[in-house]
């Protein structure tokens, strides 16, 4: 069974950097492309970041290119997802998803429970 477990939300200032985690169990991590997903209250979940099976290749959105950045250790089942210069729009709960293979992107059916980031001042 596929599991999937955030953390490392809180709430920030502007300007502001936080670091999340994922930890994957219940499949091959190492074959499978990740992502990283973010919902605002009101909104539709959006991918704010993906990543190739082997850490190749990355993929984000014009609005956190160059603020963020995705990685993962494949020996430790985990992908992150390092957020610098936070604005108030990077607010919302943050979900990882495996894709469905390797590559860049198609999303799973797999999410985890999420972890809320609140940018405020």
């Amino acid at each position: 069974q596929v599991q999937l477990v955030e953390s490392g939300g809180g709430s920030v200032q502007p300007g502001g950097s936080l670091r999340l985690s994922c930890a994957a169990s219940g499949f091959s991590f190492s074959m499978y492309a990740m992502g990283w997903y973010r919902q605002a209250p009101g909104q539709e979940r959006e991918l704010v970041a993906a990543i190739t099976n082997g850490g190749g290749f990355t993929q984000y959105p014009d609005s956190v290119k160059g603020r963020f950045t995705i990685s993962r250790e494949n020996g430790k089942n985990t992908v992150y997802l390092q957020m610098n210069t936070l604005k108030p729009d990077d607010t919302g709960v943050y979900y990882c998803n495996a894709g469905r293979g390797p590559s860049l992107w198609k999303a799973g059916d797999d999410w985890g429970q999420g972890t809320q980031v609140t940018v405020s001042s």
